[in-house]
């Protein structure tokens, strides 16, 4: 929560939980979940049941998954303590059931955890982008690779487009949720794209929590990425690109789909989000 000003009647900044207000205005677990489903069966032929969330935070994807099926099981590791446990009592704990039995939860380094192997690692919402040398990142895929099974898949988010190394604004409302979502990039160094966001909240008393959120990594790039993960031992990289089609509005703007296919070749947008999945 925002911190409140002694003596002051609580603002709505001041009585919002950050959690919550992330996982409503940046995760789409569902979704996420979905994808698993589309691409394992393609790639794999069967149906994928464990998972590790490497940088989990509030382990929203983990119950999530585990909600889609009730032979699954979960990982998460993440070495913020008050975040995983604030998802241990909101997200796994609060549903009841045998969910609590189906997530293990580790309070470490991502690339401290590699046992037991499961069926998808995924490292999502640019998390893994905090390693910014090249040695650290294959370091961690190959850590995460070791986690696979034979046929397990490496799945990663990425973003990327021609205004992200801009300074820039934008701003969401969130739905059900008298506040604003605004991702903002803060600065970026091209030389080495070091690279600095934040993400504030706005509500509609007229307070805001600043700096709920903040974040520095490494900007880096599709064609990076996948060579790194080849140089960590994965046989095969794929990139997954969102399908768009013509907005409903008169501004010859395009929508994201929320289906994503794999591509080899596309034109470069303002902004964009991809998945990489890559095969053990």
């Amino acid at each position: 929560m925002a911190k409140q000003q002694a003596g002051k009647k609580p603002t709505m900044a001041d009585q919002a939980d950050r959690h919550v207000l992330y996982q409503k205005s940046v995760q789409a677990p569902e979704a996420e979940v979905a994808f698993f489903d589309q691409v394992f069966p393609e790639l794999r032929g069967r149906k994928a049941l464990s998972m590790k969330e490497d940088f989990c935070g509030t382990a929203y994807l983990a119950a999530e998954w585990c909600k889609s099926d009730p032979q699954r099981t979960a990982i998460g590791v993440d070495y913020d303590e008050e975040t995983v446990e604030w998802g241990r009592k909101h997200n796994i704990e609060a549903e009841g059931g045998d969910l609590a039995e189906r997530i293990t939860l580790h309070i470490d380094d991502v690339r401290n955890v590699t046992e037991p192997q499961v069926d998808i690692v995924c490292a999502f919402n640019f998390s893994y982008c905090l390693f910014e040398k090249r040695d650290e990142l294959i370091d961690y895929f190959k850590k995460a690779r070791q986690s696979l099974v034979d046929d397990g898949l490496l799945i990663l988010d990425l973003f990327g487009g021609t205004e992200c190394e801009d300074v820039i604004e934008e701003e969401t409302e969130i739905e059900d949720e008298p506040a604003t979502y605004i991702w903002e990039h803060v600065a970026f160094n091209p030389i080495d794209h070091h690279m600095k966001c934040a993400i504030h909240f706005e509500f509609d008393d007229g307070s805001r929590m600043q700096n709920a959120f903040t974040y520095e990594w490494r900007l880096w790039a599709i064609p990076e990425v996948r060579e790194l993960l080849e140089e960590a031992g994965f046989s095969k990289s794929r990139v997954y690109w969102e399908k768009y089609e013509d907005s409903d509005d008169d501004d010859d703007e395009l929508e994201g789909t929320g289906e994503y296919e794999e591509v080899t070749e596309v034109e470069n947008q303002e902004s964009w989000m991809i998945y990489i999945v890559a095969e053990k």
